[in-house]
This record gives structure tokens, sequence and C-alpha cells, in this order.
């Protein structure tokens, strides 16, 4: 079977969040069973500038769009570490500059991002009809996120497409345009209407996505029923509702090569199950010393609670701030927070820091060695989210005895079993659960996870259970295989 994924980012290629990690790890897990798999992505600055002696020019094309005729070149990298060939779509005027993705160095979208994604699309549409040089042309088109959202519905225009998959990493990006920007692209007039990517007098190419494809997919199967209600659907829950029986949770997979304690290269010592609490002690110390703390320690003695992410509403960054600090008013625990994001919750974390100078510790920014250190040297990963598709922090923390502290959303729902007493008891319980999104309610679960700590026989075994869970992309890329073959089951 051959199949095509169309994304904005791919690991280790560019990468702004989880779908960087899952447009790396899906095709891989695809390829190992199986099926032929390429990757398209656009040609950013970042790409070329640090892969440039790896391409292969395999094809050139051109076409008209907003009055304006684009001549692009699609250029095939074979890394070693892909395991699958890339295709990227040089296109300079639209791609090659500097930074973010889709935001500019003072984080506003860049004004050209419609026409941007709208090109990037029809370029996927292209190769997928098989209305290019290339001698290849897939069965299956993959298509990710708003960004690609209008390749499907390119593709419906083709007499004989090939079948298409949509999946929805985060429902809140919607792609959202304005009609004069419809205009301006020249897009087809029949799409303009409530049933094609109209929406709320402008259009979205989410919408798109989810209107043409033939099968819409989400990231865990709780946020797949999540999104039919108005408090996770975006405006969209309406248009999902109308194509509920294409809809299917699958949930992402964790990449057991990059994130697993007894193999990663990053960490002072690595380790297993057995050999977990002398490996984690040793990489809690490597940690604390790579962030410069000083009483390291007064630091190994008390439980450390680690959170690696975006600092913005959707993390609950304000949430874990205050439940912190009503925490440390009357607990002895270490807090180390990696993230970057919004000035006013970066404020409101430095505030705590120099409040709690011993027991906070801050790195803004994001750092890869650091955020592996502190999956491995913490003993608690904190998750407040508001809401949360898939999560694959979560992930990454049972894998190496870290006990996530979760809100009961999405895949952190799907994936999180609480200590509570009868879990503990009959050895189910993986992590901590709380299941109100506020600073008071998390606070609750931090007290009952310094309990935890302090029950050595409980603590151990719920570290066990948590490292024995198999969460590897083996499962989740059979169930898509499934789809591409048409073999679509409702799932209720």
């Amino acid at each position: 079977m051959k199949v095509l994924h169309a994304t904005s980012e791919m690991y280790p290629l560019i990468k702004t969040g989880g779908l960087a990690d899952v447009s790396y790890s899906l095709p891989r897990s695809l390829k190992a069973h199986g099926a032929d798999v390429r990757v398209l992505l656009p040609g950013y600055q970042e790409v070329l500038n640090h892969h440039i002696d790896d391409y292969r020019d395999i094809c050139r094309c051109q076409f008209q769009m907003a009055g304006k005729s684009f001549h692009l070149r699609i250029l095939e990298i074979m890394l070693d570490r892909l395991d699958v060939p890339v295709w990227v779509v040089d296109c300079p005027d639209l791609f090659d500059r500097p930074g973010n993705p889709y935001v500019d160095s003072n984080g506003m979208d860049w004004p050209d991002n419609a026409e941007r994604y709208a090109c990037f699309s029809q370029v996927a549409a292209l190769i997928g009809a098989g209305q290019t040089d290339i001698p290849w042309q897939p069965d299956v088109v993959h298509s990710h996120d708003w960004q690609t959202g209008l390749v499907s519905a390119y593709l419906s225009q083709q007499p004989n497409p090939p079948r298409t998959i949509f999946t929805i990493h985060n429902l809140s990006y919607g792609g959202n345009f304005s009609y004069d920007e419809f205009t301006r692209l020249q897009l087809p007039e029949e799409w303009w209407h409530s049933d094609g990517i109209e929406f709320y007098g402008g259009f979205s190419m989410l919408k798109a996505g989810l209107v043409y494809s033939d099968v819409i997919t989400t990231v865990s199967p709780t946020y797949a029923k999540e999104i039919l209600t108005p408090s996770f659907g975006y405006g969209m829950e309406g248009v999902l509702a109308h194509y509920q029986d294409k809809l299917t949770g699958i949930l992402n997979g964790l990449d057991t090569e990059t994130w697993d304690p007894a193999v990663d290269h990053v960490l002072t010592k690595n380790y297993g199950i057995k050999d977990r609490e002398s490996g984690k002690k040793e990489n809690k110390l490597a940690l604390l010393k790579s962030l410069g703390i000083q009483n390291t320690d007064q630091w190994m003695q008390r439980p450390l609670f680690g959170s690696v992410g975006r600092l913005v509403e959707q993390k609950g960054t304000d949430i874990l701030a205050n439940a912190i600090l009503l925490l440390l008013k009357g607990n002895d625990a270490g807090f180390i927070i990696i993230g970057e994001g919004q000035q006013q919750y970066v404020d409101q974390l430095k505030v705590l820091q120099k409040q709690f100078p011993e027991q906070v510790k801050l790195y803004i920014g994001y750092s890869e060695q650091e955020a592996h250190l502190l999956e491995a040297g913490a003993d608690f990963f904190i998750m407040p989210s508001r809401f949360e598709p898939c999560g694959l922090n979560q992930l990454y923390s049972l894998r190496y005895g870290t006990l996530p502290i979760v809100h009961h959303v999405g895949g952190l729902a799907d994936t999180v079993i609480d200590a509570s007493p009868d879990n503990i008891k009959n050895k189910t319980a993986t992590g901590l659960v709380f299941y109100k999104p506020s600073a008071l309610d998390l606070h609750a679960t931090l007290v009952r996870a310094m309990a935890l700590y302090d029950h050595p026989e409980h603590w151990s075994q719920v570290q066990q259970t948590a490292m024995e869970q198999n969460f590897d992309w083996h499962q989740s890329a059979e169930q898509y295989l499934s789809l591409y073959g048409g073999e679509h089951e409702q799932k209720k």
C-alpha cells in the first residue's frame, strides 16, 4: 500500500509541537508494517539550511494561485534516522524565511499563511492525483491538521482520487481566514457554502479536511468524544457530529527508540524496571547539576515534581503555578519547570521562583537534553491541561517511572490510571488523576502524590506498573492501516 503523509512539520527537521513527533514516528511504523510511505513537508529555511547536502531534485512543477504563477521543486531527503523518504516542497517565496513555520519573530501569524498552506495542499493533491512527473502515486493521502486541510478538498475534484484521511491533532487551531482571502486565492466557488469550507462568514482549512476526507481521525478515543461537545468543539462540534460516522480516535504512540530509559543516550545512567531506583537517583543528581542547582543534597531528599511544555492557558500553567503556591506554603517539595510561552505565565512562574528560590527552578526555553533528564530524574510529572488531544509527555513519564499527574481529559484520561486505594490494591494504578481544572484540585492531588511517595511499598508498585505499560506505535499503526484499507468501524 502506497501512503503519502502531508504535514507541516516533522521531527527532527522542523518541530514546534507533538505533530512533528507523530509525523516522524507514524510513517516509520507504517513502513515497518509493510507500507510504502512518503512524507511531504514544506521547504522551510531551517529544513533546507540544515540538510541541503542530503537532497535530490525529483520533480519541478508550476501552477496558478491568487493570480500568480508558482514555480517550485520537490526535493527528496534520505536520512538514516528518518527511515522513509521525505519530499520537500521548495518554494522560496512561501517558505524560505527564518524562524517559526507559522509566526514571525513577534509571535504574529505570517500574513500569507493562507496562501502558503493552500499552495502546499495543492502540491500534495497533485502528487496524490498522479499529476506530476514523479513515478509514484499513493493509494492513500493522509493529511494532518489545518495546514493540510485543503488537500482532501482538492482531491475531491479528481475523477479517481486516492483514499483520503485527515487527522486532527488540535482542534483549537482551525486555519480560519476571511472571505476576502478566499476570493483572493481564487479557491473554487463550489466550496463556498455552509456544507463546504465556509465557517461563520470566513473559511476554515480544518473544516475542509473534515468535510472532504473519507475518514477523520483524532489522536485519542476520549478526545474524539470530547470534540463533539461545545466545551471542546471550537464551533466545529456540529460539523463533527454530522460526520461522526467517519470519525475515529486512535491514540498516538511512543517512539521507544528516542524515549526509553534503557537506551536513552542523554541519560547519565540507563535503567529499566529492576534498577529504576538507582538509575533515577543518578539522573536526578545530573539534572540538578545541569540546571546549576547548588544545594543538591536538600533537593535529593525531597520529592521532585517536573513539568515540560508550552506555558499557555491550554496547558494549565496558571493552575500549576497556583497549586505550587498552595503546596509550598506548608510542604517540602521541589519543582522544576521547563518551557516557554505567554509572558503573563512566564512572569507568574518567575514570581513563584523568587518566593521559593530553594524549591522552584525555572528553565525558560526548551532543551531536549534537559527534557530527557527531567523525565528520568523527576519523581512526578505534572500535566494540568485544560484539554489535551493526546499528550506525549505522560507516555514518556510512564516509560521512565516518573508518575504522571494529569487532568482527566483527552489522551491523558485514556493513558493514566489513578492511584486510588482500590487501584493501588489491585496493582493497576500508574499515576494520579484529578477531575476539575482548578488549583485546589491539583493541590489536593499533589498532596496525595507526596503521601504516596512517603509509602515506599505502594510507591514502588505504582512505579513498576507504570513502566510495564506499552504504548508503542505498533497497535496504532495497525489501526491506521485498517482505515487506509477502507475497513472503517464506527467508534461510539
